[in-house]
């Protein structure tokens, strides 16, 4: 078996779980979505910062440059960090997707109050540890393990959580409730059902495949590396569906 099969037969199982969660289905009006997006931004946020970590590490990011690693890894995360970064708005214009997401937060009537006031307090000097501390419940273990991989994993094992921790995971089903609900609330959700799209179109097709071989790359031969990996993408996934669990509660509450 090789190593990508091996990550993907490992993370299978609870990766069904959250392509088939009762999340999706519960979600049926407006501040049902507000709620999800509440919550799933700092899942946005952390993923930009986890693609920075390996930026990072498979490039040189000072002065003066030096090469660092392999010019494959190197062509490999830029790429995706261009996309990530500079993707195309619905008007033609740049914009990073955790930006295109705020946008769609604020033309869906989404709080983005929490996630806003975490940026703010980073801006102002507040320790991250702080900042995490500060996240509604939900949200603050799916962050923390995101950023502890970040303080102390190597970087295959960043690697591979995001490739197969954090892409394409969104499943068809939500995209197909999304649209229903543009129809029925026109001009209010355009933006979320643009992201969306991109997120599956562009990370979940193409940066998914660079991510892929950017994995290949760091774990080569090495069967340890390999298994390490497997390891921390199912952990990963496993993090992500109890956010959804969370997400679903929160959704579930009578008002």
């Amino acid at each position: 078996m090789n190593g990508i099969q091996q990550i993907k037969e490992t993370i299978a199982p609870v990766r069904e779980t959250i392509v088939t969660h009762p999340l999706y289905s519960h979600m049926q009006c407006m501040d049902d979505i507000r709620v999800f997006m509440q919550y799933h931004v700092f899942a946005v946020w952390d993923f930009m910062s986890l693609l920075k970590s390996l930026q990072l590490h498979l490039t040189c990011t000072s002065v003066p440059w030096i090469p660092v690693g392999s010019a494959a890894t190197r062509f490999l995360i830029n790429e995706i960090v261009t996309g990530e970064e500079s993707d195309v708005a619905p008007d033609g214009t740049r914009v990073s997707h955790f930006e295109l997401y705020l946008q769609a937060m604020e033309q869906a009537g989404a709080d983005a109050q929490g996630i806003r006031n975490c940026i703010l307090q980073i801006q102002q000097g507040h320790s991250l540890a702080s900042v995490i501390a500060s996240l509604p419940s939900a949200a603050k273990s799916f962050v923390q393990y995101t950023f502890d991989l970040i303080a102390n994993a190597p970087v295959h094992v960043q690697a591979a959580v995001f490739t197969f921790g954090r892409e394409d995971l969104i499943p068809d089903m939500f995209l197909a409730l999304v649209n229903d609900l543009d129809k029925q609330f026109p001009g209010q959700i355009s933006l979320f059902k643009y992201y969306l799209e991109r997120h599956i179109e562009v990370d979940g097709d193409h940066h998914s495949h660079l991510g892929m071989e950017m994995v290949q790359e760091l774990c080569g031969n090495d069967a340890q590396k390999w298994a390490e990996a497997a390891e921390a993408a199912k952990i990963a996934l496993e993090k992500r569906q109890a956010l959804w669990n969370g997400i679903l509660d929160e959704i579930n509450v009578p008002v």
